[in-house]
């Protein structure tokens, strides 16, 4: 794939060479160094601003080409907004705005001078390069040829070099590291969601889990004989029209003292859904491939954890399924027994994640008694009909995890939205021949898949995370522009960080 670049921090000083990022406040000065370029090149960096009227708005772009009396190829003026209207995640956002400057091979430097009453700190510079990190991430395994005729071939490709020119250098490498650890985290993530189903199946799925082993995480796989033998027939009962074999992968990091209880986060997995015998229409079914973004999160988070060695138990546990129609396949009218020992007559083939996720709860809180279990699913459509692709929806039998989430997601940029749980909703998916049935009709699917999953905690703190609008073909963003997000893993980082280190 195409290589990230290179990001190294320094002294400020006034570039000769290659391509400069100049960052402008705007109704500010400009900087030492961006003046010292401007007379350099005779004046040509006020005037080019003052025919576009540039004014250094937040994100706005003034793109100079070969400056007169200058050897460099570019300077881009990047607008920084206002101090007062500025937040600590802009920083990262700009950054991203800026990638697109960082063509393969090219050698840029960024001034982030302090002109204004909010200074440019290691903090600051640090997101910025994080930002523009994240932001270059291509999913291109498959493209044999660069899009443009103009782009070097794949072979040839070599990263950009990018340097950050700041005083508190030692503070910006130190922050920077860690930030690129989460972003590993999320590009894994992403490359888990992107990659298509005939290379992803579950036990492949498995093997990219158990590359965790290197940054320390112990992983142990359940294959269908031993999932068979603890009752999982719930999450087995999905699979067993696939002649993919399911498998689940329970990931533990122990980075906090050994008494602490971990804290546990679930993913549903289905590699590819067909819906079963309650087969999908074919327009946008090649999508689905992406319909273990929950399973994707959790191993990118559990990623960052290790990386930037989070001060925290804590346990990732992902259930990885293939739904296909077979003669082997379950039938709608089935009733599966759980784990738990509960019945569940299968009303709809094609809600396939809740009974994944429903013996993957209860294997979790029984084995584990973690402090808390957050689930992440792209379960139903219901929710994008709800909050469209902007937040993720956010269903929790605890108020004080809920809160923390709400919180971590606003701190993260990756926003939540709490949802109603309640027994009229609960009332819904009762069964007149089972202890429950998985669907529970038309009008208010989220939220009674949600009910669903919640009779599986068995009293754990508990929050369910619908990501379906958010994980994959969501909107679009100034750290991503990849049809799989990577959404959860910097809220779920956040929220280990901010609460439970």
């Amino acid at each position: 794939m195409k290589p990230l670049p290179t990001i190294a921090f320094s002294k400020p000083d006034t570039p000769s060479k290659g391509t400069v990022i100049l960052g402008f406040s705007e109704g500010g000065p400009l900087g030492d160094h961006a003046r010292a370029l401007d007379e350099a090149s005779g004046g040509a960096i006020e005037r080019a601003m003052a025919v576009a009227e540039f004014k250094g708005k937040k994100k706005s772009i003034l793109e100079i080409i070969a400056p007169h009396g200058l050897e460099l190829d570019r300077i881009y003026l990047i607008g920084l907004g206002g101090a007062d209207d500025r937040k600590p995640s802009d920083w990262r956002d700009l950054g991203g705005v800026c990638a697109g400057f960082a063509k393969s091979g090219a050698v840029v430097t960024v001034l982030l001078e302090s002109v204004d009453k909010d200074p440019v700190d290691g903090a600051d510079a640090a997101a910025f390069a994080d930002g523009l990190r994240l932001r270059s991430y291509r999913f291109d395994r498959y493209k044999t040829k660069p899009e443009d005729e103009d782009e070097p071939k794949k072979d040839d490709e070599k990263p950009a070099k990018v340097t950050i020119a700041l005083d508190d250098q030692a503070q910006a490498k130190k922050l920077y590291k860690s930030m690129a650890g989460v972003s590993d985290g999320v590009m894994l993530a992403r490359d888990l969601v992107n990659e298509p189903a005939n290379k992803l199946g579950p036990a492949e799925f498995a093997d990219r889990a158990k590359a965790l082993e290197k940054l320390g995480v112990k992983v142990d796989i359940l294959t269908e004989k031993e999932m068979t033998k603890l009752g999982m027939r719930a999450l087995l009962g999905v699979g067993q029209g696939s002649v993919r074999p399911s498998r689940i992968a329970v990931m533990t990091w122990k980075g906090g003292k050994a008494k602490d209880k971990p804290l546990a986060f679930i993913g549903k997995g289905v590699v590819f859904d067909t819906g079963g015998i309650s087969l999908k229409p074919a327009g946008g079914m090649e999508d689905m491939k992406g319909d273990m973004g929950g399973a994707a999160a959790v191993t990118g988070l559990m990623h960052a954890l290790a990386a930037r060695k989070a001060k925290v138990n804590a346990i990732g546990a992902i259930g990885l399924v293939e739904n296909m129609p077979d003669g082997n396949a379950q039938r709608p009218g089935d009733v599966v027994e759980s784990m738990s020992g509960q019945t569940i007559e299968v009303i709809n083939t094609d809600a396939e994640g809740r009974l994944v996720l429903a013996d993957v709860l209860w294997y979790i809180q029984d084995k584990h008694k973690p402090q808390f279990m957050v689930d992440l699913a792209t379960l139903t459509g219901a929710i994008m009909v709800a909050l469209g692709g902007h937040n993720a929806g956010l269903f929790s039998n605890d108020d004080t995890l809920s809160d923390n989430l709400i919180a971590a997601g606003l701190a993260a940029d990756e926003p939540v939205w709490r949802m109603p749980l309640g027994k009229d909703y609960d009332k819904m998916i009762d069964s007149k021949i089972a202890d429950m049935k998985n669907v529970g009709g038309r009008w208010g699917g989220a939220i009674t898949a949600a009910q669903f999953l919640q009779r599986f905690v068995n009293g754990t703190p508990w929050a369910h995370l619908d990501v379906a609008g958010t994980a994959m073909g969501s909107k679009k963003t100034d750290i991503n522009e990849s049809w799989g997000s990577g959404f959860g893993v910097r809220l779920l980082n956040q929220l280990v960080a901010d609460h439970y280190e």
